[in-house]
């Protein structure tokens, strides 16, 4: 497919880009040559280990993933922002370039306490909201 004709999305989370990664890695798999994509936070973290293994149960390999400090650049390339910020001490930022912008609210799983099943429980959680989301995003692609 022509590279005009691609949706460039880029994947903002504020803090530590569990969630980012996580919607990066389901548009990778279900979005095949249509999407470019990138994920970014504010104060990115490697990949979460928690996300690697509830993303493998779904069959999409993220371990090797990063996410990136969110740059000018990543802006400029990018035609679609959603930013995925969903506690309410999280504030996603303001971004004034000209870009179709969309809020997927997400709270940050790596956030909560608890025991290691109620942990897992929570990622588990996020990443069906996200896989949801990516889908109605590629199906929107496809039925243009």
């Amino acid at each position: 497919m022509d590279k005009k004709n691609k949706r460039h999305v880029l994947f903002l989370c504020t803090g530590n880009s569990v969630r980012s990664q996580m919607a990066e890695g389901f548009l990778k798999i279900l979005g095949g040559e249509h999407f470019a994509v990138k994920s970014a936070g504010t104060n990115p973290a490697g990949v979460n280990p928690r996300s690697v293994e509830v993303m493998k149960e779904e069959g999409v390999d993220i371990s090797i993933q990063s996410s990136d400090k969110l740059t000018a650049d990543m802006l400029d390339w990018a035609d679609l922002l959603i930013t995925l910020c969903g506690d309410a001490h999280e504030n996603c930022p303001v971004v004034p370039k000209e870009v179709e912008k969309r809020h997927w609210p997400l709270s940050d799983p790596s956030l909560g306490e608890g025991t290691e099943e109620e942990n897992m429980k929570r990622f588990r959680e996020t990443r069906d909201l996200i896989k949801g989301y990516v889908e109605e995003l590629v199906a929107e692609q496809y039925f243009k």
